[in-house]
């Protein structure tokens, strides 16, 4: 018996829709982060970019549980001595609701160049409109 190995050529990619609306973020970024890598195929091969594309809507609608909008804090730095930022999740998603949902599945997808590659496939809207229409992309149920 051999064991099989898919080749990047070979790999057939499809498009799905998640609405995130009243989903808890880890949760709903886990899923998403899955579906990324591609394990949910039969084909999944750990050295090989096997996942799907992904389109999130209404990421500003996401749900947290316990205290996390006031006590989850989100880092940055400019670079410069003493220009670390810090801002609390409550203000990130009133000011960039798409970057909570891409730094949950950035931080459950690998930490290398694959990863870097998977992460390019996740295209995150804080409304209900995306211009992926013409994908056709297929409701994801989680």
């Amino acid at each position: 018996m051999r064991t099989f190995s898919a080749k990047p050529h070979e790999v057939e990619r499809s498009w799905f829709v998640v609405d995130a609306e009243n989903q808890t973020l880890g949760r709903l970024a886990s899923r998403i982060a899955t579906v990324l890598r591609g394990k949910h195929k039969p084909i999944y091969t750990p050295h090989v970019d096997c996942g799907d594309y992904v389109v999130v809507i209404n990421a500003d609608k996401v749900h947290v549980t316990g205290r996390k909008m006031d006590q989850k804090m989100y880092y940055r730095h400019s670079g410069y001595p003493g220009g670390l930022r810090s801002v609390t999740l409550r203000r990130q998603l009133e000011t960039f609701p798409e970057r909570v949902l891409e730094a949950a599945v950035r931080g459950m997808l690998p930490k290398n160049r694959l990863g870097r590659q998977m992460f390019k496939k996740l295209k995150v809207y804080a409304g209900t409109n995306h211009p992926h229409q013409a994908q056709q992309p297929t409701q994801l149920e989680l």
